[in-house]
């Protein structure tokens, strides 16, 4: 496949952007975070002077409302209070687990990991220590900025999808619209073909030149159908696999190279197929152009036509350089070609028609330095 500078670049920014984007959004939820957890902090503070204030009230002071409303108030924040005897008390932690000793324990270390302790301090004299954990709304905080992420992934692959169908479905009508126009184009002449043609046979030539004309003009006809059947669902009749399988092979064979080995081995004699022909020839002769081209004009090709199960075999080899395993599914993709003047057309097409048109499939089933073997499966009935 060729690619495009400027776009391989636009495509750079674009991560580049995306990638500034997403470190901006985590900056700034951790310095949310940060802040959020200061005045986490300021509150504690402020709970551990009433406290403070509640121990000296039971000594010789009265405790005022506002002490008791700050006490109160706080009801998000799970602290444990552990006095100078060892004595603990818990707050916003259910009753069942604060007399759970191991638990709370455990609770300490989690806490003392979470936030620095806070002492309470009277006259130069140790009173308690206060453990606090992270409130549910920190705690929460903690997987906005996974969230986030997820929903800004979830949302840049809707987007991704959206545009790559897109794309997909404006190439699919640019070459339906490519196929059936040059359809057209090519009947013009060879309607005029045939005329000639005809007049050539009333001349006193040889019948032989005129008969390998009317062959030419037959392919051209077939070829013609080829492509004004691009872009719209085909119909499909029962047709003798073999047989036809055996056209397209026949033809190339009689055209191609003598340094060229041609086998066609078969295990069924006879195999009606729902098809349609002039596609399905096309997609054979495809397969084994490129098995030719693989091998530079020189090598073997082999065609083996088998029943596995519900589905009728057909498999071509070749003794060429091989397709990495990396690219099996790429080289199906429009655009994808190993060849220095190819466009990439003829294995997208080859897919469209077997596994479209035809419901069947079709894969890279081998390859190596020793040859590759490409396998068509269609469905018997």
């Amino acid at each position: 496949m060729k690619f495009n500078p400027r776009k391989r670049t636009s495509n750079l920014v674009l991560l580049l952007s995306a990638f500034i984007f997403v470190a901006l959004i985590l900056w700034n939820t951790n310095s949310f975070f940060k802040k959020f957890k200061e005045e986490e902090r300021l509150k504690m503070e402020i709970w551990a002077t009433a406290q403070s204030e509640l121990i000296q009230s039971s000594v010789d002071k009265e405790l005022g409302d506002l002490t008791l409303k700050v006490l109160g108030n706080n009801t998000s924040t799970p602290m444990i209070l552990v006095n100078e005897e060892g004595s603990i008390k818990t707050h916003n932690i259910p009753a069942e687990l604060g007399k759970d000793s191991i638990y709370i324990q455990n609770k300490i270390a989690q806490f003392k990991s979470e936030n620095t302790p806070i002492q309470i301090i009277q006259g130069g004299e140790l009173l308690e220590t206060l453990y606090y954990g992270n409130s549910e709304v920190l705690n929460k905080l903690k997987f906005y900025p996974l969230a986030l992420l997820l929903i800004i992934c979830l949302f840049a692959t809707v987007i991704f999808f959206f545009f790559k169908t897109n794309k997909a479905s404006e190439q699919n009508k640019l070459w339906a619209g490519m196929a059936k126009e040059t359809a057209h184009q090519i009947g013009t002449p060879l309607t005029s073909l045939l005329g000639w043609n005809e007049l050539l046979k009333t001349e006193a030539i040889n019948p032989e030149i005129t008969k390998e004309i009317a062959k030419d003009i037959d392919r051209l006809q077939t070829i013609t159908e080829r492509f004004s059947k691009i872009g719209s669902m085909p119909e499909l009749k029962p047709h003798d696999i073999v047989e036809e399988t055996r056209k397209a092979y026949e033809y190339l064979k009689k055209r191609s190279s003598r340094l060229i080995r041609f086998s066609f081995v078969t295990e069924i004699d006879e195999l009606l197929v729902p098809l349609n022909p002039p596609l399905y020839n096309w997609s054979i002769e495809n397969l084994v152009k490129n098995g030719i081209d693989a091998m530079r004009g020189k090598g073997d090709i082999d065609l083996h036509i088998a029943l596995k199960d519900n589905y009728v075999s057909i498999s071509i080899t070749d003794t060429g350089h091989g397709i990495p395993k990396s690219e099996f599914n790429a080289i199906f993709n429009p655009g994808v070609t190993t060849k220095k003047r190819g466009w990439g057309l003829g294995l997208s097409l080859v897919k469209r028609i077997v596994e479209e048109y035809h419901k069947g499939k079709i894969k890279v089933l081998t390859s190596s330095k020793e040859g590759t073997v490409m396998q068509i499966l269609l469905k018997t009935k």
